[in-house]
């Protein structure tokens, strides 16, 4: 297709400027609307939803604003999630639209655009910028020297390497000493990187530097300061306006795990039925690892201890002294998931409902690093970490190819990929997800769990930052990993872990953390780039361009992975809001349109736009 033709597509996606209510109540009626170009002339467009399973077609009314025309149609909120695509038809030929964009012949429903009749999440959680903390590595206060190691540790310094290589055993018992407290001492710099919802990962005591495996869930870790760090903690990221997000383990404990001890005890007692034992004492674990008993779901007693009504773990820790505003969930994919058991979605509704009836506003994200699909669709989770449709596909396009980074799960690094490989993996994952969930799951460029989009990048800074101009400005909500913002590499998960060097801050890159505050100041003050729709504007295999649409304003991102050619836009005049280098201006519209200049490198821009 020309590059031009992009923005002449027909298209649709749940931002304002298409749906009229994203989280309409069940039994309303919601307009939905089409937009199409007279460039690109179309004779008829249908409207099909499932009712009930069951194929129905609903006609559309038109109207015409210059070159667009829009196509409306009224669409029943008939079952809890709503699934509906569009026909489009020119002469004899007929394409459907769906949530993964147009296609000239028929396709499954699974990319179908769906409406769910759910309370939406939070507005808190889908305006903000998220910072992830491991807390061991982030940042020690004066108190922590005071603390005794229990015996699994492993008592590191600050500058000391982590032990990251194969199976090294010392990798879990590696102690460098962070606690609640160091992080409540920085929470300066969080908000200077542009954040305000902190995300720790488990606070619980476990034998562990990750503490995935916990030994309870009724207390913090005296190693991390105890309750009262994290009363402070959570008190003091109030203060600020700001929200915090607890991490929780709904998969399994730790082989220490209070509840465990007393299960291996007493094969009669309460908690035997909370684990998955066989006849022979052996018991089902995450993924072979012995020391991560699975819980059992099925169980009425470990869902209330667990995840139901307000005495339960989730429940408890929203409320003071805690006072957490919502949860990640670890392991979200397996939770409840064993052989021929599925009741994945019995927990994610109950953890969300226990929420929602404790806080008037929580957040429930669930982990998946692959396929969350059929997870986020309805009253679950609110959405993922979506490491499948925006982080692999962003590496895929930035990785250097001598870039040892690999994405966890994965045999082998991800491939270099060009642009419209790298678009078309995003439609899919936008179309499979909906709209909803993909706006409230996270842009994650690296976490604790992977390797650093530095190391990605074969430490290229100005590539660096435009994976996150697409962090910052694609639908979803910017996750940062402690570190990236200053440029800590890591070539995996446990690389990845490295303490932040507060001691050495002229070693820091200072370039790329402006980067990443300006970007969230105009997440912040543009609406388009939080809550509107998403065009492709322009691909090749070096630049993606793309406009974020919204009834109070438009704006006009270009990412590009290396230096290329100037283009053309139907678009009117443009102001310059943003660049990752040094350069960019307003930009004129011509005779042809919008011509957006050559780059000599790589780089991102943003403008606001007029109308087309």
């Amino acid at each position: 297709m020309g590059l031009v033709s992009l923005l002449h597509l027909p298209h649709h996606d749940g931002s304002p400027l298409y749906v009229s209510d994203e989280a309409p109540a069940l039994g309303e009626t919601v307009v939905v609307r089409v937009r199409t170009s007279a460039s690109d002339p179309v004779d008829a467009i249908w409207l099909r939803t499932t009712y009930d399973a069951e194929p129905v077609f609903h006609a559309t009314t038109t109207s015409t604003e210059g070159d667009v025309v829009w196509w409306a149609a009224e669409l029943p909120v008939h079952n809890p999630v709503t699934h509906y695509r569009f026909l489009v038809v020119r002469g004899d030929q007929q394409e459907w639209l769906t949530g993964a964009g147009p296609v000239a012949h028929d396709v499954p429903d699974g990319a179908d655009f769906r409406l769910a009749a759910y309370p939406a999440a939070p507005d808190w959680g889908r305006d903000g910028v998220v910072y992830q903390v491991f807390p061991d590595r982030f940042a020690r206060s004066a108190a922590a020297d005071d603390r005794a190691l229990p015996d699994w540790a492993l008592a590191a310094e600050w500058d000391d390497e982590v032990a990251f290589e194969g199976t090294d055993p010392r990798t879990p018992m590696q102690l460098f000493g962070g606690d609640l407290d160091g992080i409540t001492e920085h929470l300066d710099h969080i908000e200077r990187v542009g954040a305000d919802i902190l995300y720790t990962t488990p606070v619980f005591p476990g034998e562990s530097n990750h503490r995935y495996n916990a030994t309870t869930f009724t207390e913090v870790d005296p190693l991390l300061g105890g309750d009262e760090a994290y009363d402070r903690l959570s008190t003091a990221v109030h203060q600020r306006g700001w929200r915090i997000l607890g991490d929780l383990t709904t998969n399994h404990t730790g082989d220490t795990h209070e509840w465990f001890l007393s299960a291996s005890d007493d094969p009669a007692g309460p908690h035997r039925t909370y684990y998955y034992f066989n006849d022979d004492g052996t018991y089902a674990c995450w993924m072979g690892h012995g020391t991560l008993p699975k819980i059992n779901h099925t169980d009425p007693d470990l869902r209330a201890a667990m995840v139901e009504g307000p005495d339960s773990v989730v429940g408890r820790w929203l409320r003071k002294p805690f006072d957490v505003d919502g949860w990640r969930i670890d392991v979200a994919n397996m939770t409840g998931r064993l052989g021929p058991i599925d009741v994945a979605h019995d927990v994610a509704r109950a953890a969300r409902a226990t929420a929602a009836d404790l806080r008037e506003d929580p957040w429930v994200i669930g982990e998946h690093n692959h396929d969350a699909t059929g997870d986020v669709d309805g009253d679950g989770w609110h959405g993922t970490m979506n490491y499948s449709g925006f982080s692999w596909p962003v590496w895929s396009w930035v990785r250097d190819p001598a870039s040892p980074a690999r994405p966890f799960g994965r045999p082998v690094p991800v491939p270099r990929r060009g642009g419209a490989a790298v678009v078309e993996t995003f439609r899919a994952w936008q179309g499979t997800l909906g709209w909803r969930a993909t706006a409230n799951s996270w842009n994650i460029l690296g976490s604790h769990d992977s390797a650093r989009i530095r190391t990605v990048v074969g430490g290229d800074t100005a590539v660096h930052r435009v994976a996150v101009g697409l962090q910052f400005t694609l639908p979803g909500v910017p996750m940062v990993f402690a570190g990236d913002e200053i440029g800590l590499e890591g070539v995996n998960g446990e690389d990845a872990r490295r303490t932040m060097p507060w001691h050495r801050s002229d070693e820091w890159d200072t370039a790329t953390m402006a980067t990443y505050a300006d970007l969230a100041r105009l997440r912040r003050s543009h609406p388009a780039l939080r809550r509107g729709g998403l065009r492709w504007a322009h691909v090749d295999d070096d630049t993606i361009a793309h406009l974020r649409e919204h009834p109070q304003g438009s704006v006009l991102v270009v990412a590009r992975r290396a230096g290329g050619a100037s283009f053309t836009l139907p678009l009117a005049g443009a102001t310059h809001l943003f660049g990752s280098e040094p350069g960019g201006g307003d930009l004129l519209a011509g005779p042809d349109g919008l011509e957006v200049p050559s780059s000599d490198g790589p780089r991102v821009d943003v403008w606001s736009v007029g109308p087309e």
